[in-house]
């Protein structure tokens, strides 16, 4: 158990860090469709009780699913950066419609896995059946015999039924299923044919053609390697030569003497330039030269986010 756990985790891990969407989206519904299975053997047990049955499947579907969104949010790298943006430099330097496609993207992207719970969960029926079977009208049953109301037919989804009500159980469940699945393949079709119009919206308002789009990808994606592995080179030199200095010496493997050697770091940067590097991502150009990062940006000296023709912020390619 806890290595399907853990095995689902490291899903959601690689799905929050993948560069490539399709992947990322891929690897977080897969792990979602495992996790809901586990859930589903393990721990849904309906209680066959008016009242409980509906708050426990309501339940059964919405937390999950919330928890996942929570998380999404929580490991999006993006939402820490519109965060530091918000809190350094508010969001004057944006156009509302590059705030709110900044927004989307996060909610976007942390609304793949609750989706697909929804969505399972909905296929499944399971939790449907327990929350809706109280609801159920006896009288649209053929010979259904009168007197029963809703605490009879809150216990369908289990087995302590009275004997003269066994033979109309299938039909119960296979009409609630019925709703069911009904429900999760129109959750299917609208998250499809939103997820077509947000990228037939998002390449016809493009400014940029698709070659200049890849290169600002594959740019992203390799200045983001680079700056955490040459991070992570110069901190642990840092760290090695201040341990050097309090103790006097400083016990490192062959590997990170080299690394010592190869890589003299004589002080940190100060807090105004990680600053200017960090917060949100928005394409930019300067004086017709695009800017495809805020360490680009700073790279290049400038200074101010005016959105004038010499200044232009493309917002419909939001990060």
């Amino acid at each position: 158990m806890a290595a399907l756990l853990a095995e689902n985790f490291r899903f959601l891990s690689l799905f929050f860090k993948s560069k490539d969407v399709m992947i990322f989206n891929g690897l977080v519904a897969l792990g979602t469709v495992g996790s809901q299975e586990i859930f589903s053997v393990v721990a849904f047990h309906c209680p066959c009780s008016p009242a409980r049955n509906y708050i426990y499947g309501l339940a059964a579907m919405g937390v999950p699913a919330l928890a996942l969104f929570l998380i999404g949010v929580i490991w999006n790298n993006h939402t820490w950066s519109l965060v530091a943006e918000c809190h350094r430099r508010g969001t004057k330097n944006f156009s509302a419609a590059a705030t709110c496609l900044i927004f989307g993207s996060v909610m976007g992207r942390a609304a793949v896995a609750p989706v697909t719970w929804s969505m399972i969960s909905l296929l499944r029926g399971e939790a449907y059946v327990c929350a809706m079977s109280e609801f159920m009208d006896p009288s649209s049953l053929y010979e259904f015999p009168p007197g029963y109301g809703a605490d009879i037919m809150a216990r369908f989804p289990c087995d302590d039924l009275p004997g003269n009500l066994t033979i109309f159980k299938d039909e119960v469940i296979r009409r609630l299923k019925y709703e069911s699945q009904l429900f999760g393949w129109m959750l299917l079709g609208v998250v499809a044919v939103l997820v077509f119009l947000t990228k037939c919206l998002k390449h016809c308002c493009s400014p940029l053609s698709y070659r200049q789009e890849d290169y600002w990808d594959q740019y992203r994606s390799n200045e983001t390697k680079l700056f955490h592995r040459t991070a992570e080179v110069h901190s642990k030199v840092m760290a090695a030569n201040n341990v050097k200095k309090f103790f006097g010496f400083v016990c490192l493997d062959k590997e990170e003497k080299e690394l010592v050697q190869e890589y003299p770091v004589e002080d940190v940067q100060p807090r105004p330039q990680w600053d200017a590097i960090t917060g949100v991502c928005i394409y930019r150009e300067n004086k017709g030269f695009p800017l495809y990062s805020r360490l680009h940006k700073w790279a290049k000296g400038v200074v101010g986010c005016n959105s004038g023709p010499d200044n232009q912020e493309m917002v419909f390619l939001a990060a």
